[in-house]
């Protein structure tokens, strides 16, 4: 009785501690839920790390097209080749997960990495989990991975990212520009049309939210949110890549056979403002960023002294301010202003007297000095403005600039009457011309045709706008009939196209001197040309500029005329010097399809076109051009035969057009680089074509 007594009294303390221990416990639960922070930790962003994960879905970045639909910039898959090298990875030793034999491994991969064998195996003999193998292990492209992975090479895999391809290197690379991607992997534009619409074309980047296990997978039967990326834009440009490939041969040929410091070469849609093409030496591939000399678009960033293109617009501010009369004569050779600086004419003693349209046609100092002289500063400033210089176009493109009219003194007068003294951009002449083609009104560039969303639809569309009217109609024929006396009773006859007639206005501008002045060599100028095509119903505006050019101008302007018959004849606008159409050959397609092959090939050539004919079969069963299309003569027309045997054909000069049309017909898979001709392809001509082959083809001019 005593000892249970005693136990009772003891009863009452252990409650006491166990109901205290009880609270506080419950204390710390309540403090631990209310507090932000326990011990210096938020529990909250703790628990949020270490449960929940956000994925960034990233969008697809829009393409860019050229005018006829041709990618230029794309969004790829590109990948990282690894080697897996821990023998834990394998569980099944009949399927190796790792790499098993590494002498046999690197001499594989060496073959198709372009890497040295002692250099991959160095990388397979780490003691690592897994490696990878440099600069050349990295951005591979799809097919680059799938020649590894016929290989099945065990142990080696690849981490797939994506980034920013250009398909045709250097082609329009200054328009295009480029993009690459971040740490993080969104893709940025940096140069062009790249920069520009970078808003539009990245898109927008969705996320995926869920809570995740230990070992970072979702929780089965757990909630996620996702938002859905939402792919860029697409932009389809006016480059029209047929023009644009002419313009690229041109001036590359050119800078082959002579040096030179930079040339630009751009060509207008007279009546719409649409850059149909815009190439410039030196300039860049896309894909290989270390090749960047300049990051200044010449088109829109090139400012300098333009010469005497400039001509055309001082003797067009005298006429609309009524001080130009021109027949009138004047003494050639040299004139001296007030404040005893003396203006030459180019070959320093002039043409004797001569009237003021004849000093246009030879390009006169004196007769531009005169004439700005009698219109004064404020006047041919004030035209010049009107005439768009000084200011930026507003073209869809980075970094334009202003250029400079500013002229005070009479010296400083008469040389921004001849294009000395001013700067001015190709972008800012070429819309300046156009007020030659539009009756007066000058129109504004543009560089994209159109924009499309991610399913296809058009929502924006560019088109001719006008930004305002500069000169008279009267006054605009009076100009454009002295044009045509520069290119037809001009000085020299180097200037006349063979198939289509052009006017225009040449220039030879010194290049001003960091010391004072300008350049003293005999080079030491920038020779240029705006000019217009053909003058009796423009469709083309021009505009091609060297810096140190070391040559003569006959070649210069054959550079130029060739380019201007290339693209005459591909737009089908040929004219004779005396204004007559040229006919050229049009040839609608007939039906070929199950005729015979050999009469049919025969046939073909009797039209004027060049048949290929793939396949030994005796019946034609497709062609990569319907029936009823209408071609120029000299075009290929690809026939198909109901073979069991088809050859690979010599594709050498080819165009990428045909090069793709005979791919589609043999439904094989290709992948076509750089641009202009075809120079080297993957199938052997005279070889057996299976469809699962793959035909690479580089292109070159």
């Amino acid at each position: 009785m005593k000892q249970k007594r005693i136990m009772l009294k003891k009863l009452p303390i252990v409650n006491v501690i166990i109901l205290f221990l009880f609270a506080a416990i419950m204390l710390k639960v309540m403090y631990i839920s209310l507090s932000k922070k326990v011990d210096g930790i938020d529990i909250k962003k703790f628990a949020d790390n270490r449960n929940t994960q956000e994925d960034t879905l990233f969008a697809k970045r829009g393409t860019i097209y050229d005018k006829n639909g041709e990618v230029l910039a794309q969004s790829v898959n590109s990948y990282t080749i690894i080697a897996y090298l821990s023998e834990k990875r394998t569980e099944n030793p009949d399927k190796p997960r790792h790499v098993v034999d590494k002498e046999y491994t690197a001499e594989q991969l060496s073959e198709h990495l372009g890497i040295e064998k002692e250099q991959i195996l160095k990388q397979l003999n780490k003691d690592k989990y897994q490696v990878e193998f440099g600069t050349k292990g990295r951005n591979l492209s799809e097919l680059k991975k799938s020649e590894i992975e016929a290989l099945d090479l065990p142990g080696i895999d690849f981490m797939v990212s994506t980034k920013r391809f250009y398909k045709m290197g250097n082609f329009a690379s200054y328009i295009v520009g480029y993009a690459k991607a971040d740490e993080k992997g969104n893709i940025f534009g940096e140069m062009g049309v790249e920069e520009y619409f970078n808003n539009k074309l990245e898109g927008k980047n969705g996320k995926k939210i869920y809570q995740k296990d230990l070992y970072g997978y979702q929780i089965p039967n757990t909630p996620s949110i996702t938002e859905d990326p939402i792919d860029g834009e697409n932009i389809y440009l006016t480059i029209d890549n047929n023009i644009q490939i002419i313009v690229e041969k041109a001036i590359k040929n050119l800078s082959n056979e002579h040096e030179l410091e930079w040339m630009t070469f751009s060509v207008m849609d007279a009546n719409t403002g649409a850059i149909v093409a815009s190439a410039s030496i030196p300039s860049f591939n896309p894909n290989e960023l270390n090749t960047i000399e300049s990051y200044l678009n010449p088109l829109v960033s090139y400012q300098y002294e333009p010469g005497s293109t400039m001509k055309t617009f001082s003797f067009l501010a005298a006429m609309e301010n009524g001080v130009y009369q021109g027949d009138k004569t004047y003494d050639s050779g040299k004139v001296v202003l007030d404040d005893e600086v003396t203006i030459h004419d180019s070959n320093k003693v002039g043409w004797g007297t001569i009237t003021y349209d004849t000093g246009f046609a030879y390009s006169s100092n004196v007769a531009a000095t005169n004439l700005g002289l009698k219109l004064g500063v404020s006047k041919l400033k004030t035209f010049y403005q009107k005439a768009g210089f000084g200011q930026k176009t507003g073209i869809e493109l980075p970094g334009e600039i202003n250029g400079k009219i500013n002229f005070q003194y009479k010296s400083e007068l008469a040389n921004a009457t001849f294009g000395q003294g001013i700067t001015t951009t190709p972008i800012q002449t070429l819309q300046a011309y156009s007020i030659f083609t539009n009756n007066g009104t000058m129109i504004k560039p543009y560089i994209v045709d159109h924009i499309t969303d991610s399913e296809g639809k058009t929502i924006y569309k560019g088109k001719r706008t006008v930004v305002r009217d500069v000169a008279s109609s009267k006054n605009i024929n009076h100009m454009n009939q002295l044009m045509h006396n520069v290119v037809y009773n001009g000085l020299t006859n180097y200037w006349q196209p063979n198939n289509v007639t052009m006017i225009g206005k040449t220039g030879t501008a010194q290049i001003a001197s960091p010391n004072g002045g300008y350049q003293q060599g005999k080079y030491d100028v920038i020779k240029s040309i705006a000019a217009i095509f053909p003058e009796e119903n423009p469709k083309y505006i021009i505009y091609v500029s060297a810096k140190k050019y070391v040559g003569g101008t006959k070649e210069f302007a054959g550079c130029v005329t060739k380019a201007v018959e290339e693209i005459a004849s591909y737009a089908n606008i040929n004219y004779k010097e005396e204004n007559t159409v040229v006919p050229t050959k049009v040839v609608t397609v007939p039906n070929y399809i199950n005729k015979n092959a050999s009469e049919v090939s025969t046939n073909i050539t009797s039209l004027g076109l060049i048949p290929i004919v793939i396949g030994d079969g005796d019946k034609v069963i497709k062609l990569n051009f319907d029936k009823g299309t209408k071609i120029l003569q000299g075009e290929k027309l690809i026939v198909l035969t109901n073979s069991h045997n088809y050859v690979m054909p010599d594709i050498t000069g080819w165009s990428r057009t045909d090069v793709v049309s005979l791919c589609k017909l043999l439904n094989i898979k290709y992948n076509i680089e750089g641009y202009g001709t075809v120079t080297s392809y993957s199938i052997p001509a005279g070889s057996s074509i299976n469809q699962e082959d793959i035909l690479s083809v580089n292109l070159n001019v």
